[in-house]
């Protein structure tokens, strides 16, 4: 049985992270927390311990790292002796991280594929460009490495697995993944994450999986309109995303896209600052001769999105929809969480963003730790037994449920 874990990352899904694992330490056992910037880190434990989080009396420790060091951060893991490392730091940090797992022996969860700083929007799959590239070392040295563990990616995944693997069709034809946030944080604009990986996201070209093909769209060229349970009407955009890569990979299903829901506001605003340029990733001079990257300058004058939670208003609703034939006849099914921002604060001091991306990885290192998804290799979340992470998450605050033919109730196995 795997104890101890280290936390990588100090930002809202951190906070989220440290405070589920501090309810359920009597199987994770001891946290610490680690990231450039210490004080962030202690800013979280106080958190933890302010609400008193803590199931039973262990450590919790706040460390400073640089996880691009990759000595540094076997050093902490050994000195820590944790046995699972949780990575919500930057994208631009996971193959660091994963390699001093990899070095040490400690399993591997992340929330979100690798980036390089340089590179927007590779070439698919994105996986093969760099972790999947060491599946074979994980192999070799026994290490489990959960990639993509988060919500989206993560408990889609999972959905999409339960949908194919179920007894719901004979044949699955599309999963739609639909990321709709219907909550009000109250600013004039802000990103509920990062907003130097979030414009990443939406400045390059737009990957979908068609007819098992790769599909290559621009940005805001692609909408639906759906009538969602509990956020009721919303519109949505066909977006890059993750878990598209690794879907299409491991699942035999033709059409997998992601749709995530923008404001008329959020949309002319972003359009503003990519058309002046000012999302860029590519540095450039002042007339003063300064060198900037304008997209870093966007990032230090947005607010930090963990600022967002206490202010922060309504719900999110993300799901699967997906569509085939059973028994002859067409058939689709919703699978789908709700999420509160107003009560995700005030359990654990996050937004809903945040909780919904933090909660899973924590159930994945419990998974782990009582060797239910402990596979000693590398995989991602839908090539691993779906139940228990479904039944685990129904009680961990993220309850799943579907909708179909026969109405809209709880999913639980």
């Amino acid at each position: 049985m795997k104890r101890n874990v280290l936390i990588i990352g100090a930002g809202g899904v951190a906070q989220v992270v440290a405070h589920k694992c501090a309810q359920h330490n009597d199987i994770l056992g001891n946290i610490h927390i680690a990231s450039r910037t210490v004080e962030k880190c202690q800013q979280i434990v106080d958190s933890v311990q302010e609400k008193g989080s803590l199931k039973t009396a262990g450590d919790l420790q706040a460390h400073a790292l640089d996880a691009l060091d990759i000595a540094a951060t076997k050093a902490l893991i050994n000195k820590t002796q944790s046995q699972m490392v949780i990575n919500v730091g930057s994208p631009f940090i996971n193959m660091s991280v994963l390699q001093a797992c990899i070095e040490t022996g400690a399993a591997y969860m992340d929330t979100a594929i690798h980036e390089d700083p340089d590179k927007i929007c590779e070439n698919p799959p994105w996986y093969a460009n760099y972790e999947w590239q060491r599946k074979q070392l994980c192999a070799d040295n026994g290490v489990t490495a959960i990639l993509g563990v988060g919500f989206d990616p993560g408990m889609v995944n999972t959905y999409a697995a339960a949908a194919v693997k179920e007894d719901y069709f004979d044949r699955v034809e599309s999963i739609d993944i639909i990321d709709i946030n219907a909550g009000n944080h109250g600013h004039y604009f802000a990103t509920n994450f990062d907003p130097e990986i979030n414009f990443r996201e939406f400045t390059g070209r737009v990957w979908s999986w068609q007819n098992n093909a790769w599909v290559k769209n621009k940005m805001f060229e692609v909408k639906r309109t759906d009538d969602l349970p509990v956020v009721g009407i919303q519109t949505s955009y066909m977006t890059g995303h993750d878990e598209i890569h690794s879907l299409s990979h491991h699942l035999d299903v033709p059409n997998i896209r992601f749709w995530m829901g923008f404001g008329e506001h959020y949309i002319n605003v972003f359009n503003v600052l990519n058309n002046l340029g000012l999302l860029s990733e590519q540095p450039v001079k002042t007339a003063e001769g300064l060198e900037v990257v304008p997209l870093k300058v966007v990032k230090a004058i947005l607010p930090d999105p963990a600022s967002l939670a206490p202010n922060y208003t309504g719900k999110t609703c993300i799901g699967d929809l997906v569509k085939g034939t059973k028994n002859g006849q067409e058939k689709e099914i919703f699978i789908y969480n709700i999420s509160d921002h107003e009560a995700a604060y005030e359990e654990v001091g996050s937004q809903g963003i945040s909780y919904t991306a933090g909660v899973p990885p924590v159930a994945a290192a419990i998974l782990i730790a009582t060797g239910e998804w402990d596979v000693s290799r590398m995989v991602n979340v839908e090539e691993l037994p779906h139940r228990p992470f479904i039944n685990l998450l129904n009680d961990m605050g993220l309850p799943t449920r579907i909708k179909d033919e026969d109405g809209d109730r709880p999913l639980h196995f």
